[in-house]
């Protein structure tokens, strides 16, 4: 792993410091206004794509987050379904980088990564989304972590970070248990090294529940974030299991990873990345979302 630079070390430790003394001064009003969004996958796969997007805004959700699309066809039904409920499609989840990661030592593999983020960032493009999600590295026992890093930063840099300026699309790295990025320092790091800005960070608050705290990440992270996925998680180590829950149902202090928005300003798209459901599912699910937003625990009604 590359030594960081000592612009890189006090644009990192300055933003922890000033993040940290705002966290000090205790409760702050609330600023900025997340927008609500879905994932895709969580709307009901039996209705055509147009009604899913028409009952998505129905009951409360501003935009969604879609897969990449392969297929021409697709992408422009998928864009008119958006134009014509007014679900506005943010950010593409980026498929091609667990099976083909970008941090391989076979360069067969990182083309076809690179292909797969191609494909993602022109997708962005045609539904003006603004992001496309990208799992940077795995590290496997073939890659070690100081190559995940390295070879990932070099085929970012050189590969897609000249099409994503191309196109305005800004690249948002996340943090999914792929044995990478495994604190919020580190994860500041990562991003301040690309000096970029179309390279920032995508946080998912219940990813790091397993070995840190959602608040400490957003704090450390700041205006860095670009994107949020939202899920609970639940631990239970004395029984050595952990489950995934609905918003409210598990660990996480949401009053409190509220506070830490609102002292960062975020404003963009938080994303309900959790398991699909019916009509009245969903209804209850933005209910929840609204309650987080509004300071209070998104327990169930």
């Amino acid at each position: 792993m590359p030594y960081t630079t000592r612009r890189t070390f006090l644009q990192t430790a300055a933003g922890a410091v000033a993040v940290a003394g705002l966290a000090g001064r205790g409760a702050v009003q609330a600023a900025g206004s997340p927008k609500k969004a879905v994932l895709v996958s969580m709307l009901p796969k039996t209705l055509p794509i147009k009604d899913r997007f028409a009952m998505a805004r129905e009951i409360g959700f501003e935009a969604t987050e879609v897969h990449t699309v392969t297929d021409r066809a697709e992408a422009d039904a998928m864009k008119a379904a958006a134009e014509a409920t007014g679900l506005k499609i943010h950010s593409i989840m980026n498929e091609a980088h667990w099976q083909f990661p970008l941090s391989s030592g076979d360069t067969a593999v990182v083309d076809k990564s690179v292909a797969g983020m191609e494909t993602s960032l022109r997708n962005a493009a045609l539904f003006g989304a603004g992001v496309v999600l990208l799992v940077p590295a795995v590290v496997d026992a073939k890659t070690s972590y100081k190559d995940a890093w390295t070879r990932s930063q070099r085929v970012i840099r050189e590969r897609l970070l000249p099409l994503a300026a191309e196109l305005k699309v800004v690249i948002g790295v996340e943090e999914v248990w792929n044995k990478f990025l495994l604190s919020p320092l580190e994860f500041a790091r990562y991003v301040d090294e690309f000096e970029s800005p179309w390279l920032k960070a995508y946080f998912d608050v219940g990813n790091v529940v397993f070995y840190g705290y959602p608040q400490d990440w957003i704090r450390t992270l700041g205006p860095r974030i670009v994107r949020v996925h939202l899920k609970d998680f639940t631990l239970k180590r004395g029984e050595g299991r952990f489950d995934w829950t609905n918003l409210g149902e598990g660990d996480i202090d949401w009053p409190e990873v509220r506070r830490a928005f609102s002292e960062i300003g975020y404003d963009g798209y938080m994303t309900t990345e959790i398991e699909g459901g019916d009509k009245p599912y969903l209804a209850d699910v933005s209910a929840r979302f609204d309650r987080f937003l509004a300071g209070e625990k998104p327990k169930p009604a």
